[in-house]
């Protein structure tokens, strides 16, 4: 299908031209600005449940988004790979390979999410028992699951779309995407939560209706405004699904430490009580919201880094780099302040007391900044999958959600009961966004020196070789 007349039509790579702090910048902001509107309607989303009067039913969807969160990561990281290839083969000039793989990598990821959240449906009793959910609690998680879990392939493809867009450097569209997720899910949610009376189920309604709407713009901007999108065909799936597993396989086991991770905490918490799953329930939705263009420039530096690597261009993946790293030290000290400011405002809009009120109070008050250390293990995962290197994201992560996690929370709530189960979680991630960030480093020289070794005297890799050669991964 033939793009609109306002497509971007010259073949000429966006990022391997220009500022890459200006790149970094827009590219993360725009993410920002679609993310946070994803995640403050996630947040007014739980003001709304919490303005039902009962507890149980905020801990309810705290438990179910701990499922729901699982296959997040699992579309993020087949996300990852499509992206990856497709702005690399943009970078290398190739647009007609561009366009396969992005058709080739959103039909996978379709497919792969239905299969996966249809065989996990019948386990999410036993599932959301496991996270510590009873009586009341666990029955209203178990419907909202029910409701929202056969949609998963409407998120994968949201996604994959919007990862499609990243990759040609279409900030603001990918940008509108989550914008119309944001606003249809903002509209919705108090009319079916409030004047229809559903509740709950509302909510859950809410977020599959959404996913329709923004599927289908999405849909439009990549086909219709970019003509990026090529007729999926089985041949073209067999010839991609090598490579884009080469890529997806490590980014998914790398995306779902994170909610592996998430979930032992949960767990953790709900030995405290309902009120404290309600508090660490807010607060994780307050985290990628305050946080949200630090969670944006995982998907915003990856472009970048590839369209560079595809071009030889090191000098800039390096630049591009260390400007991510500044972007993020600068990021982190403003919304700390700004959360500090508004912990009290925050507790009062919630209506929370007792043990939610000091979790939120808490992670307000200082803990919110150790979580930014995670913004090391963003930006390297983007460079580690964008670099040819994703079993270091996957290592990284899995350490992070293991090692990083476990002896933490559980010295943590020895210490401080919940308060040090969220201080214990944050504190682990240190040491391993510090470590992620040198072995990025690292790995660039590496890649910068082998390409110099292939490119020999006259700085030619030879004829017909439009991407430098990735060396032997390893750990």
């Amino acid at each position: 299908m033939p793009p609109d007349a306002d497509a971007k039509t010259d073949p000429a790579p966006r990022f391997v031209t220009g500022s890459t702090m200006r790149h970094v910048v827009v590219m993360a902001a725009s993410g920002a600005v679609g993310l946070m509107s994803l995640f403050i309607v996630d947040l007014v989303n739980l003001l709304y449940i919490s303005l039902l009067g009962d507890p149980a039913l905020t801990a309810a969807v705290g438990f179910a988004t701990t499922i729901i969160f699982f296959f997040v990561s699992l579309c993020v990281g087949l996300m990852i790979g499509g992206t990856a290839l497709t702005a690399r083969a943009l970078g290398a000039r190739n647009r007609d390979g561009a366009r396969r793989v992005a058709a080739s990598s959103l039909a996978l990821i379709v497919v792969v999410t239905t299969v996966l959240s249809l065989a996990v449906l019948p386990f999410a009793r036993p599932l959301l028992r496991l996270l510590g959910a009873t009586g009341e609690t666990l029955e209203v998680a178990h419907l909202y699951l029910v409701i929202v879990l056969p949609a998963t392939a409407l998120l994968g493809a949201f996604m994959g779309l919007g990862g499609t867009l990243r990759a040609v450097g279409d900030a603001k569209r990918a940008m509108y995407l989550t914008l119309v997720f944001g606003l249809t899910t903002a509209i919705l949610d108090p009319i079916f939560i409030f004047a229809l009376d559903l509740g709950v189920t509302g909510a859950a309604t809410v977020a599959v209706i959404s996913r329709i709407v923004t599927v289908v713009f999405g849909l439009y901007a990549v086909i219709r405004v970019h003509g990026m999108l090529a007729r999926p065909s089985l041949a073209a799936v067999r010839t991609d699904l090598r490579p884009l597993a080469g890529i997806a396989l490590p980014a998914v086991m790398t995306n779902i430490a994170t909610p592996v991770g998430n979930g032992y905490v949960t767990a953790a918490i709900a030995q405290f009580g309902d009120s404290a799953v309600a508090g660490w329930t807010i607060v994780s939705r307050l985290l990628p919201v305050a946080f949200a263009a630090l969670f944006a420039l995982s998907g915003a530096i990856g472009p970048i880094l590839a369209q560079n690597f595809g071009a030889r261009r090191f000098d800039r993946v390096r630049g591009a780099l260390t400007d991510a790293v500044i972007f993020s030290a600068v990021y982190l000290v403003a919304i700390s302040l700004v959360l500090f400011l508004a912990r009290d405002g925050l507790v009062a809009v919630f209506q929370v007391d007792g043990e939610a009120a000091d979790l939120v109070i808490f992670f307000c008050s200082g803990i919110a900044t150790v979580y930014g250390f995670m913004a090391g293990l963003f930006v390297s995962n983007a460079a580690f999958n964008n670099l040819g290197y994703p079993l270091l994201s996957t290592a990284f992560n899995w350490g992070r959600a293991t090692l990083g996690t476990v002896p933490f929370v559980l010295a943590g709530a020895a210490l401080a009961d919940a308060r040090g189960v969220i201080a214990g979680f944050a504190i682990g991630s240190i040491p391993f966004g510090i470590a992620a960030i040198l072995i990025c480093y690292r790995v660039i020289r590496r890649l910068d020196a082998h390409d110099r070794r292939a490119a020999g005297p006259t700085g030619e890799i030879g004829a017909g070789a439009t991407t430098p050669a990735v060396p032997h991964e390893r750990s």
